[in-house]
């Protein structure tokens, strides 16, 4: 199994929930103020017969008109119609944008040979939703184009992939294991979308359910260290793909 981390970049974003590009070397935190800064970074797994990618970004592109989510699939040696399948932790446009690329005044499917994977609460939530953090525009526009599957609960979704309905950061949030028999890849979308947070216990004003979403931290902590779990970090300022050690109750990023 081969990983590959795609950095998109790094943003602030205020109660807005606009994305805005920021850079830590030129850019003075104090002109954003209440702002959050983050990293995104989707994640393609290179699979025996499966190329697949986890969350898709925001979907911006380059002054030439290409999705940075291309660009940076081809620098890993890929090409985006190689992708098979794509796994969506939820649908909160940082996650979501790059399902699609605006180009030319037009919306295309960025992936259109892929199934793109989704838990069917979620689905229906981005309908529903008054949040600015869902962009329905492009789910109307995936329900007409794509070919989608729609999974519920926890389960198996190939040999290799498993998934766990988790909640917690907005209620049909999901994760993922690949386990192709010699490795472990953990992918937990914004449940834990940085080390940091295995190192510090606390409850996240921005997370449908903060504790639930603590004590999950610390579960798939424990399990990561306990079956050395390589584990995909989307926010992540620092790692973005680490091991775990836990050692008198305190994890170790490795």
């Amino acid at each position: 199994m081969q990983v590959y981390t795609l950095h998109e970049g790094s943003y602030s974003v205020d109660i807005t929930k606009k994305f805005l590009p920021f850079d830590p070397t030129k850019d003075n935190p104090k002109d954003r103020p209440a702002s959050l800064f983050i990293h995104v970074q989707p994640f393609l797994v290179k699979l025996a017969n499966a190329l697949i990618l986890f969350d898709t970004g925001l979907g911006y592109s380059n002054a030439d008109g290409k999705l940075h989510l291309h660009e940076n699939i081809r620098k890993a040696g890929f090409k985006p119609e190689d992708v098979t399948m794509v796994l969506m932790s939820h649908l909160h446009f940082d996650h979501s944008g790059g399902m699609v690329h605006h180009h030319n005044g037009k919306m295309e499917l960025s992936f259109p040979d892929a199934t793109y994977v989704i838990q069917r609460g979620e689905w229906e939530t981005a309908f529903t939703s008054t949040s600015s953090s869902y962009h329905t525009d492009i789910f109307e526009f995936l329900q007409r184009n794509a070919q989608l599957k729609f999974i519920e609960g926890s389960g198996q979704l190939t040999d290799e992939i498993s998934y766990e309905l988790t909640g917690a950061h907005c209620p049909y949030h999901q994760v993922f294991l690949v386990d192709d028999g010699e490795d472990k890849v953990f992918f937990g979308g914004d449940v834990l979308p940085e080390p940091e947070e295995l190192l510090r216990k606390f409850i996240a004003k921005y997370d449908f359910d903060g504790r639930k979403a603590m004590e999950l931290r610390e579960e798939f902590g424990q399990k990561a260290a306990a079956e050395n779990w390589k584990c995909l970090f989307y926010h992540s300022k620092t790692k973005s793909q680490a091991f775990i050690e836990l050692t008198e109750d305190r994890f170790k990023i490795i």
